[in-house]
């Protein structure tokens, strides 16, 4: 995919409507973040990489930067067969001039628009419409960017939470076990976090935690 791209966009002529592109195509570049954000899987991965672990009371560890790197690897391995097709569909044909602008911009949000709506919550979408004081249109593929990307964002909220809440219950047990052990024992001035942090780090490693959340993610989006 990429090296057809690059072969593509090694072709491309000065003229002044290719140098209109060229700005759109700087225009896309800065607004890269805000779609990957989104419009992509990154959200609720993110969040649900904190969620584990703040569950955990690892503070800082992993590292921010650790957890937003494996996010947004995992964010490319799920997005992967949608931008393909946007590349394949839209892109490549842009940059070869056999599409215009408009007709590529068109195909490029068709995958992209799908996907979101396959995660997106039908209230959600409906909530949306009702706002922007506009028609429903006969399907849900004919709405605009403006009312799918937000109603996909708080959709993708509200499942990154609901995964979030699974996560913090067996270590919240564990919390609660080890604070009423150390009460009955009467050690009060022992932190019951500090000691139930090996015990939570132990189980998560013998149910290879990553592993589960990783892969529930990941086939979530499948």
């Amino acid at each position: 995919m990429w090296a057809e791209l690059m072969d593509a966009w090694a072709n491309y002529n000065g003229d002044s409507s290719q140098v209109v592109n060229l700005y759109i195509l700087f225009f896309i570049i800065a607004l890269v973040p805000t779609i990957l954000v989104l419009t992509t899987s990154f959200t609720r991965t993110v969040v649900v990489l904190s969620f584990t672990r703040n569950a955990l009371g690892t503070q800082q560890s992993p590292p921010n930067l650790v957890l937003t790197g494996l996010a947004l690897f995992l964010t490319l391995f799920i997005m992967r067969p949608v931008y393909t097709e946007v590349t394949e569909e839209a892109v490549l044909p842009f940059l070869e001039g056999e599409i215009s602008r408009e007709e590529a911009f068109d195909l490029a949000e068709d995958p992209i628009k799908e996907f979101m709506l396959d995660q997106t919550r039908g209230s959600d979408v409906e909530l949306f419409v009702e706002l922007s004081g506009e028609e429903a249109p006969e399907t849900p593929a004919d709405l605009p960017l403006t009312t799918v990307v937000p109603a996909f964002a708080i959709s993708e909220l509200r499942t990154a939470f609901t995964i979030g809440f699974l996560i913090f219950v067996p270590f919240l047990i564990i919390d609660i076990v080890i604070a009423s052990i150390l009460m009955s024992m009467g050690m009060f001035m022992l932190s019951p976090v500090m000691v139930s942090l090996p015990f939570k780090l132990l189980l998560f490693v013998l149910v290879d935690g990553w592993y589960l959340i990783v892969e529930s993610l990941v086939k979530g989006f499948m």
